[in-house]
């Protein structure tokens, strides 16, 4: 067995394992079984790092822009600037608790494994800590352990591993020393290794460990989810714009007040405050925090729909998602094999999915006969294949009623070398042989004329990616004390074969061809074999006419510049390691596409974390993947992803919708207070008119409109390009619109106050009208049809909201305490009704506008 083995473990006794001093020496070349911590991160250096975006940025100059007016003011008035304050400091802890998922991430792939192991030391069996194993240990492996080290088989009984937490497959691994595998083959083609952080589910084994800690293959991953970088969202990189270029028109329109005011022989302090306001007024102080709720409300409506979002952001990029790459069994498929298919070799009849209800034949009731399922709860236990079988039958009371009308007496277990299993039932007159096994390995066993037909339908079965089992039979008179296989397995006669599948989730189809109607590219990324996912990829649309799929042999031949040239062409990846999955989701992403992600494994998770959108799987996912995932499925479905795209589209809306509304009043300030200087008349507007505006009447229908539901079919609509700014499509051209309606209208109040001689007046009305503009305009916005065309009742948040911002506007223009404190004046019964209609003209523009449109 020595030559087999890689020449730094050849050294190693397999019947006696290392020595003291071999472990030593071993140690001292590979250090210990244990992965590499990250490095952690301060706490002040976290908040540095949330402190340093440019939105951030502008809000703390804001911040203190706002506290210097109050403070040369002496008014007393420190609300904004403790508001803006309060903003920066959620953000900053929102960012900071986001900052120790890559650190959790790692902390959960420690707790992976048992805390100690079984080797062979110094000529015999003991138990040590999984840390202190050395390369070239001889590992004994038991039904029931996690593996704590990578190891190359030396002999095997029946065993058999799960490593659905590496390949991301959940059958179990039959495993074979004698299957010699190479580096190029898949993790799930190994059968002669076995690997960390997978499990042992039936027989026993030993191996000699050649790899630990970060070389094994878990560890590998662990190294690749501690460097993979978290890209900025979609959101996040165009608020950073937004913020940048607001922060460049806050100080030129500072600059330009200033300039002009000197101009005109306005007073310095005077224009000094008038100029830092207006820069103040310019940065929407609310549209991070409004962000952030139509965000959280987001997640709450995910919740609803069976998501559970992690990361706020992730919302919204869910929701730009151009591909969505999901995982094959348990996200598409019912993670649930099932008989799909049964030949009756006598009759040759199929018997498809409805059949099976109404009739049993044979070939299905024998080959569950010759099983060992168990129902310890409501489940029904066992291998996958023999579950499925007795599945089939419909009630388990059926299995046991063949069970005791067909009593076991004997059973040869199937094997690796096998490939089948053999049962022995008492019958009335003798004995009754049931086989079931493989299909090649059985038909040289059956009789030749039966050859041709069952090979053609096994060729059939297997087109149709099914798993197929043959089953024959033969009668004995009687058998001896202890029968052979060759005993047991003479003569037998074809009953036929059982087509076996893990079938896709019934709402699988509609899911994909919603998905590509709104745009989405749906891929399956798996790692089981390519026919197999082929077949299911067919079957529920997501391997189309054009399409292709890829295996992970292939793709280990591609260079990047190829895959990158073609990764289009390709809707399914079979067999794929960790790396290769990384390599398609960047690939994808140099593309321009916003990629979203499904995994439950270990395997998965830095994956998860290089994707726009990780969404790991709640029910079968490892906590390696939930932490690595922006977002987790508590039904592991398909359908609730496409689901949670329409949500992330809505929510993406109504942050273009916020942005509509506060840029449309805070532009329009720049535009009022730079007119009326130019014309002569002086500013309208002062520091406090100018912050009430957009704390009362941006703010308060700002935050409500966080709430507004989806208007229209949002899943009819391509994605958002992320090349996109938050004012494409149209967006820009409204608020220009809204800026110059704004603007003309409260200078045409301010006006007003000029012709009849009284400024005051014509201020105290520029005010009013612009504060009910922007509060009205709120209704524009709602939707693309007549704002009369959407129920008020869809969102009472935003009605009552609006209500109460007019009545405040309202009042402290008539109470004297806050006349006096606002600088307004009383305005006579004509001033009203001005100021009332001037409100009016934004919604009117807007509501022809969309009647023509309608129409056109």
């Amino acid at each position: 067995m020595e030559d087999k083995l890689p020449s730094d473990h050849a050294s190693t006794n397999v019947e006696k394992g290392l020595t003291e001093v071999q472990v030593q020496q071993a140690r001292d070349k590979y250090g210990t079984n244990e992965f590499n911590e990250a490095p952690k991160e301060s706490l002040w250096s976290k908040i540095k790092r949330s402190l340093s975006d440019v939105a951030t940025i502008i809000l703390i100059i804001a911040a203190v822009i706002s506290l210097l007016t109050s403070i040369m003011e002496n008014d007393g008035r420190y609300f904004e600037s403790l508001l803006i304050i309060g903003i920066v400091i959620i953000n900053s802890v929102l960012s900071i608790y986001q900052e120790g998922r890559a650190e959790a991430a790692l902390d959960s792939l420690k707790g992976l494994e048992s805390a100690e192991a079984t080797v062979k030391r110094n000529n015999k069996v003991t138990t040590i800590p999984i840390a202190d194993i050395v390369v070239g240990d001889v590992l004994v492996l038991e039904n029931g352990e996690k593996i704590s080290a990578d190891a190359q088989l030396i002999e095997s009984s029946e065993l058999r591993v799960e490593e659905s937490a590496l390949t991301g497959e959940s059958d179990a691994i039959e495993k074979d020393e004698t299957e010699i595998s190479s580096e190029d083959d898949s993790l799930g083609d190994r059968l002669d290794r076995v690997y960390r952080g997978t499990a042992v589910v039936n027989g026993r084994g030993t191996g000699v460990v050649t790899a630990i800690g970060m070389q094994t293959e878990m560890g590998k991953i662990a190294g690749l989810l501690g460097n993979e970088k978290r890209e900025q969202t979609p959101l996040q990189i165009r608020l950073a714009q937004l913020g940048k270029r607001l922060s460049v028109i806050a100080i030129l329109a500072a600059l330009v007040v200033i300039g002009l005011g000197i101009a005109s022989g306005e007073p310095l302090l005077s224009l000094f405050m008038t100029a830092v306001s207006l820069a103040v007024a310019v940065v929407p102080e609310t549209l991070m925090i409004i962000v952030t709720i139509t965000l959280a409300l987001g997640v709450q409506k995910m919740a609803k729909r069976q998501a559970i979002v992690r990361r706020l952001p992730a919302v919204e990029t869910l929701g730009s998602a151009t591909v969505i790459a999901s995982d094959k069994t348990g996200t598409l498929t019912q993670n649930k094999m099932t008989v799909r298919r049964a030949w009756d070799a006598e009759a040759d009849h199929v018997y498809h999915d409805e059949e099976l209800v109404e009739q049993i034949p044979d070939v299905l009731k024998f080959g569950a006969l010759s099983t060992n399922v168990t129902k310890p709860g409501d489940e029904v236990s066992g291998l996958p294949t023999e579950v499925a079988m007795v599945n089939a039958l419909g009630e388990y009371s059926e299995y046991e009623a063949l069970q005791n009308k067909y009593p076991k007496v004997y059973e040869i277990p199937f094997n690796s070398t096998r490939k089948r299993m053999t049962t022995v039932h008492r019958v009335e007159d003798g004995y009754l042989a049931v086989t079931k096994g493989a299909f090649d390995v059985l038909l040289p066993k059956f009789p030749a004329e039966m050859h041709e037909q069952a090979i053609e339908m096994n060729k059939e079965f297997g087109t149709n990616a099914l798993r197929v089992i043959a089953v024959g039979v033969v009668k004995l008179p009687e058998i001896s004390m202890e029968p052979t296989a060759d005993e047991l397995e003479k003569g037998m006669t074809l009953l036929g074969l059982v087509g076996i599948i893990d079938p896709p989730r019934p709402e699988s189809a509609q899911a994909v061809a919603e998905a590509r109607a709104a745009g989405v590219k749906p891929l399956m990324i798996t790692g089981d074999h390519v026919v197999t996912a082929s077949a299911i990829a067919r079957e529920i649309g997501i391997l189309g006419e054009n399409d292709l799929a890829l295996s992970g042999s292939e793709l280990h031949k591609m260079s990047d510049e190829e895959l990158d040239k073609n990764v289009d062409r390709y809707a399914v990846y079979a067999r794929v390691t960790p790396e290769d999955k990384i390599r398609i989701v960047k690939s994808w992403q140099k593309r321009g596409d916003v990629v979203a992600m499904t995994g439950d494994g270990v395997n998965d998770a830095p994956a998860l974390r290089s994707a726009d959108v990780g969404i790991a799987m709640g029910k079968t996912g490892t906590d390696v993947a939930r932490e690595a995932s922006d977002i987790v499925l508590t039904d592991d479905n398909f359908a609730s992803i496409v689901r949670a795209v329409e949500t992330g589209r809505g929510i993406y809306g109504n942050v273009r919708k916020t942005v509509n509304f506060l840029m449309s009043a805070n532009m329009s300030e720049i535009i009022i207070i730079i007119g009326a200087i130019l014309l002569g008349w002086g500013s309208p507007l002062i520091a406090t008119q100018l912050l009430f505006i957009n704390l009362v009447a941006d703010g308060l229908p700002g935050f409500a409109l966080s709430r507004e539901p989806v208007h229209g079919n949002v899943m009819n609509q391509d994605p958002v390009s992320p090349k996109d700014s938050l004012f494409a499509n149209g967006l820009a051209t409204r608020i220009v619109i809204n800026v110059v309606l704004f603007a003309a209208v409260s200078l045409l109040a301010q006006g007003y106050g000029v012709y009849t001689h009284d400024s005051a007046v014509g201020t105290t009305m520029a005010f009013v009208v612009l504060s009910l503009m922007s509060i009205l305009h709120v209704f524009n916005i709602r939707s693309e049809s007549s704002m009369f065309k959407v129920k008020f009742s869809a969102n009472p948040m935003l009605v009552l909201m609006a209500i109460l911002a007019a009545a405040i506007t309202i009042l402290i223009v008539l109470i004297p305490a806050t006349q006096t404190l606002f600088s307004f004046v009383p305005l006579s019964g004509m001033a009203w009704l001005i100021t009332i209609v001037l409100s009016l003209v934004p919604n009117i523009y807007w509501e022809i506008h969309k009647a023509i449109k309608s129409v056109i």
